[in-house]
């Protein structure tokens, strides 16, 4: 029983650890040997090559004001509505939408640009990284990693 327990316990391992096995091995093996016209054995250790460059618009975040006006709207058109158990009923209703809808509206009034910029180091592996302003990074710029963002780098 021990030694049917022992094997059950050393398959389980060995079937855990081959999928972390198999994908650096696989990584290791698939990484790319040019980016963007980049030899990426031509560069520096921890240095990397800009792969991709873009904008990305984001909603902002909403305060709440959008939110309690939409409600306040919302309950009084909502209240227009039906008569009884169901004007109080709509006015809910309505009050519920509006937050929402307003909630949405605010976000929308606050939305904002982000410049992404995806870095494929000289290993293979690839990481974005975001900035609310331009770097003035392109496809192709060999940067190194300074204070968490890609900075190009001087040419040697």
């Amino acid at each position: 029983m021990k030694r049917v327990l022992s094997t059950f316990i050393l398959t389980g391992v060995a079937l855990a650890v081959q999928p972390a096995f198999a994908a650096d091995h696989a990584r290791a093996h698939d990484a790319p040997k040019l980016v963007s016209g980049v030899k990426l054995s031509s560069i520096c250790d921890g240095c990397g090559v800009v792969s991709n460059a873009h904008t990305e618009t984001r909603k902002g975040k909403a305060s709440g004001v959008g939110a309690v006006g939409g409600a306040v709207a919302g309950g009084v058109v909502g209240h227009q509505f039906g008569g009884g158990g169901g004007k109080t009923a709509l006015t809910v209703l309505g009050a519920v939408g509006g937050g929402v809808a307003g909630n949405e509206i605010e976000k929308d009034m606050k939305k904002y640009t982000v410049w992404v910029t995806t870095v494929t180091f000289k290993d293979g592996t690839k990481k974005k990284y975001e900035r609310t302003t331009n770097s003035g990074l392109k496809s192709g710029d060999v940067v190194h990693i300074e204070n968490g963002h890609p900075v190009r780098k001087a040419a040697a």
